[in-house]
């Protein structure tokens, strides 16, 4: 029986490690998405499906940088999404 139990433990111990590397592998893959999607592609994925694209001009800067931290803890997204499509609506 105690054959049985020492046999588990390592086996549990390469499974959950197992299930580490892959969530790691995908999020470090889900980033380097985010890397190379423009502001303008982030905005439709995350803000379009409740927003219309709004003119750059209807918001100043310092307003639009606001509204990015405001709207980053509600669509959750990251601080770099968050930059590119405040940097897109700033255009």
């Amino acid at each position: 029986m105690k054959n049985i139990c020492h046999q588990k433990i390592p086996l549990a111990i390469i499974v959950g490690l197992a299930i580490f590397a892959v969530l790691a592998a995908n999020g470090c893959g889900a980033s380097q998405k985010v890397k190379n999607m423009s502001g303008a592609q982030l905005w439709a994925e995350n803000c379009q499906r409740c927003h219309n694209t709004p003119s750059p001009s209807s918001f100043s800067h310092e307003q639009w940088t606001t509204i990015g931290m405001h709207m980053q803890t509600r669509a959750m997204i990251t601080d770099q999404e968050r930059d590119k499509i405040v940097a897109f609506l700033r255009q």
